[in-house]
């Protein structure tokens, strides 16, 4: 199967520099303010001085949004094959075991349900750390089986998008997925169950070219990169300069394509708002 063996050298990031949330005692962020890890973590893991959103993943986020930690993970076992004996620096299949060797993960998505603010909801958040967030036939399928249980049991439906877009190394059978989890959300749409798409930083690839734009809304966090092809190839294709924010999620919205931007320790609380108002359902307070 040559046609699947890359021969050309390229960018190769190391998973374990791809981390999300920071080690050590202190964290320094990019705007260079220090603060100690446990009062970042008290923090939502948000830098208090300047703002800055430190990458966190499903971990993280299903603490955040779930009622003391509490839920049921879905299709926790779910793996990726390798049907087409992708070979690069090393195959595929090694490369898959390592990831979830380091990471603890099965893949780049978990999915699970529980309740936020009292009220029942389902949640796929993706982990950058597994393979840079890509997307991949177990990603597709997870998501897939978290709207049917979304859609059976009358549920709203939440996605954490977080990827560096399509997982090459399963080439045809990734971009099947941005057709696959688009149908499903058309049938939440038909069922009239809200779907909150969450973009967080990274979102790009299929990932934006998919799922992450279909929300019934589109939220973000503050700076997140929110794109389809990265900045360069945009440059190079219209062969003009880009403007000041380009694609940062600020930009995102300021064009459109964002309904509003939430500051982390926000997040729970505005997101239950909306659901109980699109629901009719009596509004809560939500801490």
């Amino acid at each position: 199967m040559a046609w699947f063996k890359r021969k050309e050298k390229g960018i190769n990031t190391p998973t374990e520099n791809k981390k999300d949330t920071p080690k050590g005692l202190w964290y320094k962020s990019p705007t260079g303010k220090v603060i100690d890890t446990e009062e970042l973590e008290q923090n939502f893991y948000v830098s208090p001085e300047d703002g800055y959103h430190v990458r966190i993943g499903s971990h993280e986020y299903f603490e955040i949004l779930f009622d003391d930690n509490k839920f049921k993970e879905l299709d926790p076992n779910l793996t990726s094959k390798d049907p087409l004996k992708f070979e690069d620096k090393k195959k595929y299949s090694d490369r898959l075991k390592d990831a979830q060797d380091k990471t603890g993960l099965k893949d780049a998505v978990r999915t699970a349900v529980g309740k936020s603010g009292g009220e029942d909801i389902v949640i796929a958040c993706m982990d950058f750390r597994f393979i840079g967030g890509s997307m991949g036939s177990v990603v597709g399928e997870k998501i897939a089986r978290a709207a049917d249980y979304s859609l059976k049991n009358k549920i709203p439906f939440m996605i954490i998008s977080k990827s560096g877009g399509a997982r090459m190394m399963e080439a045809a059978l990734s971009l099947m997925q941005l057709a696959k989890t688009s149908a499903k959300l058309a049938q939440l749409a038909d069922a009239n169950i809200p779907y909150i798409s969450l973009c967080t930083d990274p979102t790009t690839g299929g990932t934006t070219a998919s799922f992450a734009m279909l929300g019934d809304i589109n939220i973000s966090e503050p700076g997140a990169l929110i794109g389809f092809a990265g900045p360069r190839v945009v440059r190079d294709t219209t062969g003009k300069e880009l403007p000041d924010g380009f694609q940062t999620a600020e930009f995102v919205q300021e064009h459109g394509f964002l309904d509003f931007i939430s500051p982390r320790q926000e997040l729970k609380r505005k997101i239950n708002l909306y659901l109980d108002l699109i629901l009719n359902r009596p509004v809560r307070n939500v801490s």
